[in-house]
């Protein structure tokens, strides 16, 4: 381990060089042996190379810039609190977000690392209050021809900040859910549909969202993913029941009349979830179905003497 603890005060030293040679190099190394080395990652972060790797996101080289963005994220798996703690990562990252001249894996990888922050609860609201964070994620969401890996990446990242509901106003606000229903409408590749519906589904839960989903037809949108016609995948039809539910939850009778409007096909849409889905999954939809039908508990052509609770 002493071994270690010397090779990463090394190459971080290497960091602060006038050379670029050096600088890059030592980078090289660091992303390699922190990615595959996971007792090495503390030994990096504890030896100073957080605030080094921030500032060279920053860098005009793509390739040093890549390389830091890549090493913030293998750090970001077991060393949270220090990236965090650094004054001026989230500025850093946010810049590398919304460069021009980042190159696509520097931005995957910077997205990469704010969904990885995201996962401790303590951090949403404070990395949520970044708005040209937020900003640059849906921007990256609504750019066409943005790298599949971008828009995977950006969407997780955006998916971690509406988990912390005080979050998802400012989302509505800077375009979130017309750059979302977009994917969910013209991208045909699933994954990217899938968590885009999972992000629209929470941000369903608050009340600026209302106006917003009714610009872009949201619940023509929703419903539609509900219909077996479109193929859309199990999961996406859970994300779309749940949006539904949040929505319902939010706006009360009101919203409930607008989706009882769209027809019949719509509860079997919900029901076939409420059968077949995951656990979570059929307990939203049951909810769903309860709120829309009147509270009455939901009987099922495949199993009539049951009733779902």
């Amino acid at each position: 381990m002493e071994v270690k603890r010397r090779t990463a005060r090394s190459l971080v030293a290497k960091l602060g060089s006038v050379s670029q040679q050096t600088r890059t190099e030592a980078l090289c190394e660091l992303r390699l042996i922190s990615k595959h080395d996971s007792d090495s990652r503390p030994l990096i972060a504890d030896a100073g190379a957080v605030p080094y790797l921030s500032e060279t996101l920053y860098a005009a080289s793509p390739l040093e810039q890549e390389n830091a963005a890549a090493t913030l994220l293998n750090l970001s798996i077991s060393n949270r609190q220090t990236l965090m703690s650094t004054r001026g990562l989230l500025d850093a990252v946010s810049h590398a977000l919304r460069s021009p001249s980042s190159p696509p894996a520097a931005v995957q990888a910077c997205a990469a690392t704010l969904y990885s922050l995201l996962v401790v609860d303590d951090y949403r609201p404070i990395i949520g209050a970044k708005r040209d964070i937020v900003y640059a994620l849906v921007d990256i969401v609504r750019t066409p021809h943005a790298p599949p890996r971008s828009i995977k990446d950006a969407l997780k990242a955006l998916f971690g900040i509406s988990l912390y509901p005080l979050n998802r106003a400012a989302m509505v606000e800077l375009g979130a859910v017309t750059a979302l229903f977009s994917l969910a409408v013209k991208d045909g590749r699933v994954g990217i549909v899938d968590d885009a519906t999972a992000v629209i589904a929470q941000i369903a839960g608050c009340e600026e969202s209302e106006d917003a989903f009714q610009r872009v037809s949201g619940i023509g949108v929703l419903v539609d993913l509900l219909d077996p016609c479109t193929g859309s995948s199990p999961r996406a039809k859970e994300n779309a029941v749940s949006a539904l539910l949040n929505l319902v939850q939010c706006g009360g009778n009101r919203i409930a009349g607008d989706i009882r409007e769209t027809g019949m096909g719509l509860y079997d849409g919900i029901a076939v979830v409420a059968e077949s889905g995951s656990p979570k999954g059929k307990g939203k939809a049951v909810a769903l179905l309860k709120l829309l039908d009147g509270g009455r508990e939901p009987r099922f052509a495949s199993n009539p003497g049951r009733e779902y609770s």
